[in-house]
Order: structure tokens, then sequence, then C-alpha cells
């Protein structure tokens, strides 16, 4: 059984949500971490290069282990680098979520259409960036098992939010309780953005997302913030807050000039304080008019 094979039988055994095991074996425990939504579009890219009418037998081989190479390095880019700490250029994250879906756009069923963001758009912080190119992936991956032949993907900015678009061809039945779509509300939950699903029946859907680019805490929110933080050292709070915008330990260190295990002490103890358990639920305690 050749190298392609084991891959897409290491599929089926593992699910879609996780790495293929081959690549599991070479990356190691944090390729856990590049994203079930990544790992997913990097497997339909090899399923679609593999189906393609288009490629024969040996060109299906070399273009599925061409994508295979390029999806270890990217993780291992990754994992070496660590999470990304300064601010991302709106056009840069737009390009790399274009390469990202490329082999699906040109091997795979669905025609996708980008619409480029405006060129001098505000940088991105990298959790708005991450956050933004996933709830693309997860839209495409939930399209490709349905009747959708065209999808436009558009971001923009309107100078306090980045604006994301995506909208479909298919039947217009899609609706924000859709479970596909459930990772999307965690996701834009975490950065404290909003989102909305519009269909029409017969016409599409358009899914619609604003993620807010400001760090700082939202109008109307100081009041019950500190309403929400009374009881926390001014530390305790102050790593809360920029959990709550979702930051990583990493970036919440280099924000406030601490380690990141002093980091974690913090936040230990604030959710203890706080009653809560996991970072969204931070996130929404948090959240304007909690």
């Amino acid at each position: 059984m050749g190298r392609v094979q084991r891959m897409t039988a290491d599929r089926r055994n593992d699910g879609a949500g996780s790495p293929p095991s081959e690549v599991r074996g070479e990356a190691g425990g944090e390729a856990e971490a590049w994203g079930a939504d990544r790992w997913a579009v990097v497997m339909r890219s090899l399923l679609a290069v593999l189906r393609s009418p288009r490629l024969g037998d040996q060109a299906a081989r070399v273009e599925a282990e061409r994508l295979a190479s390029d999806a270890l390095v990217s993780l291992r880019r990754t994992v070496v680098a660590g999470p990304a700490g300064g601010l991302i250029p709106v056009a840069e994250a737009f390009v790399d979520l274009r390469r990202e879906l490329a082999p699906l756009v040109r091997f795979g069923r669905v025609g996708v259409e980008f619409v480029e963001p405006p060129a001098g758009g505000r940088a991105l912080p990298p959790p708005v960036a991450d956050a933004a190119r996933s709830v693309v992936r997860i839209a495409v991956l939930a399209y490709l098992a349905e009747r959708v032949e065209r999808v436009r993907v558009q971001w923009d900015c309107d100078g306090t939010n980045l604006l994301v678009s995506v909208r479909d061809d298919g039947e217009g039945t899609r609706a924000r309780s859709d479970e596909a779509l459930r990772p999307i509300a965690e996701l834009v939950e975490r950065v404290g953005g909003e989102w909305g699903v519009d269909s029409t029946q017969a016409w599409g859907s358009h899914l619609h997302l604003s993620l807010p680019l400001d760090r700082s805490a939202r109008p109307g929110q100081a009041n019950d913030d500190a309403a929400a933080l009374a009881g926390l050292t001014s530390r305790e709070a102050q790593a809360a807050r920029l959990a709550a915008t979702g930051l990583t330990n990493a970036q919440i260190a280099t924000e406030l000039g601490i380690s990141q295990n002093t980091v974690k002490f913090h936040l230990s103890s604030a959710m203890r304080k706080l009653g809560v358990a996991r970072r969204v639920e931070l996130a929404a305690l948090l959240a304007p008019g909690s």
C-alpha cells in the first residue's frame, strides 16, 4: 500500500476532525493544536486531487504527496514560531486563506470566488485573523456536503471591525442553529464579535460576521467588567480581560511583560474566583450585557 493510500485509509479510521496518523507520527502532539478545520481542509484537498478526472494516476499521486508535504512544512513552521504576537496585515491574512483553500478550489466541485479586502485596511490581531480564516474554512467544508456550486468569500474593514461575508448559491436553508456552524459561534464569541445567517429559499445563504479589531474594552463594557471582576487582583483582572478577547497565554505574557507561567497562575486564580472553567465562559461573562 502506497503513501497516499495509507493516508486515505488512516483518515477513514481517524475521523474528519484529527490529523492523519502519518502526520501525527512525524510532528508529535503539537499536531493536534493546528486546528481540526485546517486538517479537514488538507484531507478534503487530498481527496479532491485523488478523485479529480483531470489528473492521471501518476499526476494525482505527485500532487497529493506535494499537498501532504506542504501541510507538514506549515505545521512545523507553526510549532517552531509559536503563537503570533504582532498585528497581521489584513491582505496577508487573506492571502494565507486563499493559499490554504487553493487545492480545493482547483480540484474540488465547489467554485470559490475571493473578494480581496481593501489594501489600506487595518492590520488584524492574531486571534481575529485566526478566527476569520477558521470561519471561512468551516463554512466551505460545510458547503462541500450540500448542493452548492458557487461560494463568494469577501473580507472588508469598517475602521473598527473586520467584516467577513460568505455567500452561496445553495438551497437557502442554512440557519444559525445548524450543527455544522456551531464551531463558528464559539470562534466569534471568543473574539467578542457578532454573526448571523440570512437565507432565501432556492437563492442561497449569506453568512456574515463582524469581528472587533481593538483589544480594549468594548463600548458600555466598563461597568460590567468592574462588577464581574470585583474581588480579583489587578493582575488577575488584566489577564482575564485579555484572555476574554481571545489572546493566548504567550500573547498575554507579551502584553503584560510577564512569563507564561505567571499568566497561567493569574488566569487559573481568576477563573476559579469567577466560577468559570473555560475561556469561552470567561468571554461570555465579560461580554456586554452579561
